[in-house]
């Protein structure tokens, strides 16, 4: 259990974007930072590790005239409150964690967005049966281990000093100056605007924030989704950004081989955050796969 708080939301937090649709939930044991605009069918986004709903603030705008979205900050990320359970931040446990939250809303997804690690956690919602959208759309999806990762990943004694306090705070530390957040960014193989880089910085320069992502890595272990994912039923288009650096083009082969009838749609000039770099062709995409599943009525 860390000892770190979360992001003060009066402060940090005083102009996120599209704060007009933020509100607090309480579910699974932590308070939800949640976002939840527009009517209609409910598209549900999930970022990946390290981000939060930031990371779909010019998204989220273009999909509420279709969508009831919601985009809620993973469990310590953003202005989510940190489990006391380090298990809650692995894989299974980020899934449960999101199903409760989604039962509290009341809420069914008509159709799922995930970015990075955030579309593992739907498949493995999916596959426990907890969730039954018309269609996963995996954003550079990270779906299997990464090549020439061990798992697991880190042993108990590296992991209890990854997630301990000091290390949370070093790398917080580490990131208050803007260009060790510009060198972090240039990793992706994307660029962003001054915008999306204020906000990465923002959040990295939080110990609590930046411990959850280096915990949430330590017991990351995505080898029984590995095992079961072709046994997934929920139709899975993977977005592959053609320059993405983290999740490597290639992966979308893996995964097609465990699971052939997964699409794969191309994005030649876009790193891992594509949805940052383009929200409108994603905007687009998601729309368009939206009417051909039945979701929305075609126009």
């Amino acid at each position: 259990m860390s000892g770190l708080q979360a992001p003060d939301w009066e402060r940090e937090g005083v102009d996120w974007p599209n704060r007009a649709h933020s509100r607090f939930i309480e579910a699974a044991g932590l308070r939800w930072h949640v976002q939840d605009a527009g009517q209609g069918p409910v598209c549900l986004l999930v970022h990946g590790t390290g981000a939060s709903t930031h990371s779909f603030r010019d998204l989220l705008p273009r999909l509420v005239p279709y969508f009831r979205v919601i985009a809620p900050d993973l469990p310590g990320h953003g202005f989510t409150s940190r489990p006391r359970d380090d298990d809650q931040l692995s894989l299974r446990g980020m899934a449960d964690g999101l199903t409760q939250l989604l039962a509290v809303l009341g809420v069914s997804p008509s159709l799922a967005v995930g970015h990075s690690a955030g579309a593992a956690i739907l498949c493995r919602a999916c596959l426990d049966g907890a969730m039954h959208p018309s269609e996963i759309i995996s954003l550079n999806g990270a779906l299997l281990p990464l090549s020439g990762f061990k798992h697991p990943a880190i042993t108990p004694f590296i992991r209890s000093i990854v997630s301990s306090d000091w290390v949370s705070r070093f790398f917080a530390r580490r990131l208050e100056s803007p260009r060790e957040v510009a060198r972090m960014l240039a990793a992706t193989g994307s660029t962003l605007d001054a915008t999306g880089m204020e906000l990465y910085g923002r959040l990295s320069r939080s110990p609590s924030h930046a411990g959850a992502a280096l915990t949430m890595m330590a017991v990351w272990d995505v080898r029984p989704l590995e095992r079961e994912l072709s046994t997934l039923t929920v139709p899975l288009t993977l977005v592959v950004g053609a320059r993405d650096r983290m999740i490597l083009p290639g992966e979308a082969a893996r995964v097609q081989r465990l699971l052939p009838s997964a699409s794969v749609v191309q994005l030649p000039d876009l790193g891992h955050l594509a949805h940052e770099e383009r929200p409108d062709f994603i905007a687009d995409l998601i729309v368009g796969h939206a009417r051909s599943r039945g979701v929305l009525i075609p126009s």
